[in-house]
């Protein structure tokens, strides 16, 4: 089998475990060349630190794409995170046109708020023109802050009712026409997990609910769930993976009891990870 090859397009924040800093390991260690396109370099992201830089890619985002076209370099698979505007929103969706195949697959992880709220920077429209993204994307992995603002419903707290996740579920699906992978779902106190929804059918992965939060781990997930994908995982099959490698991470944190914005110590775990993909 011929190496899979990944374009992950995100930002780089120097310290913190996030984005690039964490994509670019985690799919390389399943054995995936990654291609990166990074749209803004900060010094930290933006979780809890204060005066940090700041610096806009956005210029560069559709030349690198042009520039690998040119040289007839494809991707097996586009994988986009953060993104500083709603700018950057097409311009991500030009370069991920320009790179990809026939059977390439876009994952989008519409990174913009958590705990029923947009993150700093952002306008309240920013949600409707992510949303268009999601419509050019195979699979979306949002977070349930981050669904109800693309619908436009109001964000409850967990936990959560059935009717509530399918009506985030089929929302989605209906407006993308995209499989969505609906993170933070969580029906008891105890238990925590996704959502999958292909437009057919159901399904849900749970592992027990750790009394901790992370910065990140929406990272390391959809991450692993690209990983997975391009190591010829079905859809299910590479969430629970997701789903295990996130919790293993956030566990060997708890145990150093580190900053919460530090991120999470998923390097340890990365022999998990290959044995998870039975590499």
């Amino acid at each position: 089998m011929s190496q899979k090859r990944a374009a992950a397009i995100h930002d780089i924040s120097c310290f913190g475990k996030c984005s690039l800093t964490v994509a670019l390991p985690i799919i390389s260690a399943a054995g995936v060349e990654t291609a990166v396109i990074p749209t803004a370099i900060l010094s930290t992201h933006t979780g809890g630190f204060k005066d940090y830089t700041f610096r806009d890619l956005s210029e560069d985002i559709v030349p690198i794409a042009r520039h690998w076209k040119s040289e007839n370099i494809t991707v097996d698979a586009v994988y986009s995170g953060y993104l500083c505007s709603k700018h950057q929103i097409y311009l991500v969706m030009e370069a991920a046109r320009l790179i990809s195949r026939e059977d390439t697959f876009f994952v989008c992880d519409p990174v913009m708020g958590d705990n029923g709220r947009l993150y700093s920077g952002f306008d309240n429209d920013y949600p409707k023109y992510m949303l268009k993204l999601c419509t050019a994307a195979d699979i979306i992995t949002p977070n349930i802050t981050e669904a109800a603002l693309m619908l436009g419903i109001d964000f409850k707290e967990p936990p959560y009712t059935e009717d509530y996740i399918n009506t985030l579920l089929e929302g989605l699906y209906l407006k993308t026409h995209s499989s969505v992978v609906l993170t933070g779902v969580c029906f008891e106190q105890r238990k925590i997990g996704a959502a999958v929804y292909d437009g057919e059918s159901k399904s849900y992965v749970f592992s027990d609910r750790l009394d901790a939060a992370y910065h990140g781990t929406g990272d390391i997930f959809a991450s692993t769930l690209t990983a997975a994908l391009l190591r010829d995982r079905s859809l299910k099959a590479a969430v629970q993976i997701a789903v295990n490698f996130t919790c293993a991470c956030i566990k060997k944190t708890m145990e150093s009891n580190s900053d919460m914005r530090h991120g999470v110590n998923f390097e340890s775990q990365i022999p998990n990870l290959i044995k998870y993909l039975e590499l």
